[in-house]
């Protein structure tokens, strides 16, 4: 088991960040709000990079570089720092921040290897990682603890290459357009097609393959998109769920919440945070994100995605194990109407991996 830190000195805290998915830039950028919030007098902060080709580099401490503005999408490259072989090179860490987003960071590889490493970190182990990552294990979970969760249907790679013909007619006769078809592996909405009838149902499950070759089909639900925050609970209490918030897309300019309305014209989305929901439906959302949270075996953080419909039920659509975590992003926003600041949220967080022990738990 890792040794707690030493209280005479400050706690060394290495944060992870780009890596080898496809959300390469916006883990970049959330490294730099992170850097830019964290309290330096009791922190002391290593940033290392991953380029896309998986070169770690002890990368500088410049968060400007790192920032997402409209024309510029961040990335890690070799130039970045020094390269390192491993975070043992890097000096004694006390606790890694993985600020990775998608495959081969969010999906418990890496929290495998910090497993391995006997090393604290923040946010969920390897099994409830891999769930979180995996749309459709993540189902089959929810679904197992008697969670909502909307119809569905898988297409696995050999399904698809055998007989795409078959498929199109499985979701023809198991879900009624439209659908949203998406990567079972994938996140800040990459690779996801809106379909409105069986006609694009091809190309959009192309398009998702080219981020990950199982892809998920999922029944359009009616109802607004609704998220919450979960918050893993101090000294064994329960987790915490802040107040929900809500996505509002102006669908003359955007037909759903995709890539590019979340990170580059943010203009024709609006983010209400608290989401203005009865009460009773608010401790409807807050309730059910707890439970997936603890239905994955969450720790540290999570963000979960419902569905309220007009009758006021709430459908899960996801979770979320490492969310977007720049200042401006929906976690922390949540957080901040529930009253915590961005700060104060990034130090909870790392407070929560110290805590808590490695190994077997």
């Amino acid at each position: 088991m890792a040794a707690s830190p030493d209280p005479a000195r400050k706690i060394r805290v290495a944060l992870l960040f780009g890596g080898r998915s496809g959300e390469h830039a916006i883990s970049a950028a959330t490294a730099a709000g992170v850097m830019q919030a964290i309290d330096r007098d009791k922190y002391e902060v290593l940033p290392v990079g991953i380029t896309r080709e998986g070169t770690w580099v002890l990368a500088g401490g410049d968060a400007s570089r790192y920032e997402l503005t409209a024309g510029h999408l961040p990335e890690v490259t070799p130039e970045s720092g020094k390269e390192v072989a491993s975070l043992g090179e890097v000096g004694e860490i006390d606790v890694v921040f993985p600020l990775l987003h998608g495959p081969f960071g969010e999906d418990g590889t890496v929290q495998g290897l910090l497993e391995l490493a006997d090393v604290h970190y923040v946010g969920c182990g390897v099994l409830a990682s891999a769930v979180g990552m995996d749309k459709h294990y993540m189902k089959i979970v929810f679904a197992g603890h008697g969670l909502p969760v909307g119809p569905y249907v898988v297409v696995r790679p050999r399904e698809w290459e055998h007989s795409q013909s078959d498929v199109i007619a499985r979701v023809q006769g198991q879900l009624k357009f439209p659908v949203f078809v998406k990567p079972a592996r994938a996140g800040s909405s990459l690779g996801v097609t809106r379909v409105d009838d069986v006609t694009g149902l091809a190309d959009a499950i192309e398009e998702a393959r080219f981020h990950d070759p199982k892809v998920l089909v999922e029944e359009g639900i009616a109802g607004r998109e609704i998220e919450c925050a979960v918050l893993g609970g101090r000294g064994g209490a329960a987790p915490r769920a802040s107040v929900p918030g809500e996505i509002v897309v102006d669908h003359d300019s955007h037909s759903f919440y995709d890539f590019d309305a979340k990170y580059l014209d943010e203009g024709p989305v609006r983010l209400d945070a608290p989401a203005d929901l009865p009460e009773e439906v608010t401790q409807k959302v807050r309730d059910l994100a707890v439970r997936a949270f603890e239905a994955i075996g969450g720790e540290g953080i999570s963000r979960v995605d419902v569905f309220v419909t007009p009758e006021g039920d709430v459908l899960l659509n996801e979770i979320n194990t490492m969310p977007g975590f720049t200042p401006v992003s929906m976690y922390p926003r949540m957080w901040e109407a529930t009253g915590l600041t961005y700060p104060e949220l990034i130090d909870e967080l790392i407070q929560l991996a110290v805590e808590r022990p490695t190994g077997l738990r």
